[in-house]
């Protein structure tokens, strides 16, 4: 194999590992999971552009008669690719003590203050940062604001 198709696997690997980091594991840390929000997808363009892209080299590798095996990480990456930008659902997890936001965890006591755009956008001013989350159903947001007020 040539240094190509390890670096196939490597990324092929990564992005499996955070994939499913990302969809079973995050759920389960932290204690139970009291209110699941989906969001809306966000970079569908930029996945687009890079599926395409890759689409690209699987027909360069193949009208050049590269290795098999190139064609077929290719392929994977390109699949791995369509479950990471159009089937995978992101969410903001609840939990009791926090929440997930984008796979990374934020306190309840890190939040300075809560406004909301008039796009329906949640904004919520941490420390140094700020978190715009915009939720797929509007209606979402009277959900968060009830769970967020209850805990």
């Amino acid at each position: 194999m040539i240094l190509t198709d390890w670096l196939l696997i490597l990324f092929i690997v990564v992005l499996l590992a955070w994939a499913i980091y990302d969809s079973v594991i995050i759920p389960k840390r932290n204690g139970e999971t009291l209110l699941t929000v989906p969001l809306l997808r966000r970079g569908r363009v930029d996945g687009a552009i890079f599926i395409g892209l890759v689409g690209i080299l699987i027909y360069n590798n193949i009208a050049s008669h590269g290795a098999l095996l190139t064609t077929w990480l290719l392929s994977a990456l390109a699949l791995l690719a369509v479950y990471l930008f159009w089937l995978r659902q992101p969410c903001i997890i609840f939990k009791s003590r926090g929440f997930f936001f984008a796979s990374s965890w934020i306190e309840y006591n890190r939040i300075k203050e809560m406004n909301l755009s008039e796009d329906g956008v949640l904004v919520m001013q941490l420390e140094q940062r700020r978190l715009l989350v915009r939720v797929k159903n509007i209606d979402d947001l009277e959900r968060i604001y009830k769970f967020l007020i209850n805990n």
